[in-house]
């Protein structure tokens, strides 16, 4: 039994030296909290963006959202944001800001939509 505990005891300490590793998507965190209105871009004759009705939504504590027709959760892996629960489940987003989403595709592809976090209300 000793000599078991030994080297359990011995790998268990040259484990703590060792440096922590991300999660296989990359560092995990959250967006600010606040309400995002989405947009596409607007032309050069009227206005710069066209706000998308009832294309907003707001973040809320611990990767949560709520929109008009209901609440989901989000995982936000670097500047990758997917929604995985709920109205928006599926859509997927690349954080271009402190502030900002794009849309993307699922490869990765940027689309024309984006979500800018208004001030708090």
């Amino acid at each position: 039994m000793r000599r078991t505990i030994r080297p359990l005891a011995a790998l268990a300490v040259l484990s703590l030296a060792l440096p922590a590793q991300s999660a296989p998507g990359g560092k995990l965190g959250t967006l600010p909290h606040g309400t995002y209105v989405c947009s596409t871009p607007g032309d050069a004759m009227g206005a710069p963006w066209n706000v998308i009705p009832d294309g907003e939504f707001t973040i809320d504590t611990a990767s949560t959202y709520r929109t008009a027709t209901g609440s989901g959760t989000y995982l936000l892996t670097d500047d990758r944001l997917v929604f995985t629960r709920g109205p928006l489940r599926g859509e997927r987003f690349v954080r271009t800001g402190t502030t900002t989403l794009q849309r993307t595709d699922r490869e990765g592809v940027p689309r024309r939509v984006r979500c800018v976090r208004g001030p708090s209300r």
